[in-house]
């Protein structure tokens, strides 16, 4: 691309691109850990996190692992894999840890615009279910981190955790439930505003909204040049940058391509668009106080999980189910048709040939969910809320997901139902890739990040004494200490305004 600017290119240490939860994370950290630090943030949208970070967009709303059973698979042997649940609910106390730093700081002064206390269910049917909920509880009920988990099999006991949800089943149907009373509702929009609202404020810190970021190349000096859009006047500037960070959600994969690093080479990645129920009975609304998380059906990606989500959204209650999948070539929801043409290269057309024939259960299931009719959709909600008028719910857009397609030297190609952070070899750029579990553990992926890309600084006495002040926990593997357990979420109940039930 050839430089449009003609006076002399601006500097600057930092260049987030996108400005949802991982950027704002992202340059809170790095401001608080040193001050003197430049940055400059360029959003495609008018406001901060719009896009994936939205709260009508994101199904991630306080993911710990306590009640999303894809977290915790049922291998062929029978056995139960809680490995990824421990790590996802370890990654959500450091997120915690750092929003009740911000709180203590006053750079966050309403908790409840941005955390509320919502107890979170998993519930099943059918014997062959009830067993394998069984063995769930079993094992993460000896876990510090899931050790406040409740288990029943009882109509009654479950009726009176999630009422709506049992209404009219009959007695004679096998179910059970666990119930994690510290469960939380994150709308990651707002928290990410807050955020993006402080840092601002800060001296050396820039926000360009309605700005593209279009490419990146090395500047030859060890730093990157960006290319950037004013979408209003059709501007295009130039800003040099010494580290640059991906975080643009869907519009990441585009921005890594073009980034001149090895490690972009083979990933590639698939679009999966979201629809919810949105339920208008005020009644049901509030009868209902809870995120009760079913089974996915076979071959679904992990944001297809159905659940019947209470969410706090612009000061309200609300209550949703779903999400359904639907197919979209766009990348973001503001996005273009050809976002996925235009992101097959030579280096992720085997990886994504490979990844897509072993993934047929997913476009079967696509293919069903896009079939649909709303009283298709109906009934499935109704397998949740058995007594619900179609009439009481109203269908809208939920967001979009890229889901990451990486090479695999075994399977050639393979993809991949998470978060993956992508850093350049000598630490300068680095990439967000994925989705699920996303914003929950963004505080982890951010200071993990930190820890690549800057890794002289990272080990003197002043960031590490910073660090622990921002996350104690970050780093300490919590999950065998019932004690530790118990004080952190004491002290960020405390800070977050958050009960204990």
């Amino acid at each position: 691309m050839t430089k449009s600017a003609k006076s002399p290119i601006p500097k600057t240490d930092v260049v987030l691109m996108g400005a949802g939860i991982m950027s704002a994370t992202l340059g809170t950290i790095l401001k608080e850990l040193n001050p003197n630090i430049d940055i400059h943030i360029f959003e495609r949208m008018d406001r901060a996190g719009l896009e994936s970070s939205d709260a009508w967009h994101n199904a991630g709303t306080g993911h710990a692992a306590y009640c999303e059973l894809n977290y915790t698979p049922q291998k062929p042997d029978g056995s139960v894999d809680i490995s990824k649940a421990i790590k996802i609910s370890e990654s959500f106390e450091v997120s915690r840890e750092f929003w009740s730093y911000l709180v203590e700081k006053k750079y966050l002064n309403n908790t409840t615009e941005f955390i509320s206390n919502v107890p979170h269910i998993s519930l099943v049917w059918g014997q062959d279910n009830v067993d394998f909920l069984r063995k769930r509880y079993s094992l993460m009920n000896s876990s510090p981190l899931f050790g406040g988990m409740a288990y029943s099999e009882n109509h009654d006991e479950i009726s009176e955790w999630a009422p709506i949800v049992m209404r009219g089943r009959t007695k004679k149907q096998p179910v059970a439930a666990t119930r994690m009373g510290i469960g939380t509702d994150v709308n990651f929009g707002t928290l990410t505003r807050g955020m993006i609202d402080q840092l601002v404020k800060k001296p050396g810190v820039t926000i360009h909204y309605s700005t593209e970021c279009l490419d990146l190349d090395p500047d030859g000096k060890g730093g990157w040049d960006v290319f950037v859009r004013d979408l209003k006047s059709g501007v295009k500037k130039t800003v040099n940058t010494r580290f640059a960070f991906i975080g643009a959600g869907g519009a990441t994969l585009h921005l890594l391509k073009r980034a001149e690093i090895k490690e972009r080479n083979g990933y590639g990645g698939f679009p999966v668009s979201g629809l919810w129920l949105k339920c208008l009975n005020e009644e049901l609304i509030n009868k209902h106080h809870a995120k009760v998380y079913g089974k996915a059906s076979v071959g679904s990606p992990p944001m297809s999980v159905p659940h019947v989500d209470t969410r706090f959204i612009e000061g309200k209650k609300e209550l949703l189910f779903g999400p359904f999948a639907g197919f979209s070539t766009k990348f973001l929801k503001n996005g273009s048709l050809m976002d996925l043409p235009n992101s097959i290269k030579l280096d992720n057309l085997m990886p994504m040939i490979f990844a897509g024939i072993r993934n047929v259960p997913l476009t079967r299931y696509l293919i069903e969910q896009l079939r649909l009719t709303p009283e298709d959709r109906h009934a499935a909600l109704r397998e949740y809320v058995p007594f619900t008028k179609q009439v009481d719910w109203e269908l809208m857009e939920a967001g979009q997901r890229v889901q990451v397609i990486k090479k695999d030297k075994k399977k050639g190609g393979v993809l991949e139902f998470g978060t993956e952070l992508v850093v350049s070899e000598d630490g300068t750029v680095a990439a967000l890739l994925g989705a699920s579990p996303g914003a929950s553990t963004a505080v982890s992926m951010m200071l993990e990040l930190i820890q690549k890309c800057f890794p002289k600084e990272s080990k003197s006495s002043e960031w590490q004494a910073k660090l622990k002040e921002l996350a104690p926990s970050f780093g300490n593997s919590i999950s065998k200490d019932h004690k530790l357990v118990e004080e952190t979420r004491k002290r960020t109940n405390a800070v977050l305004g958050l009960d204990k039930n």
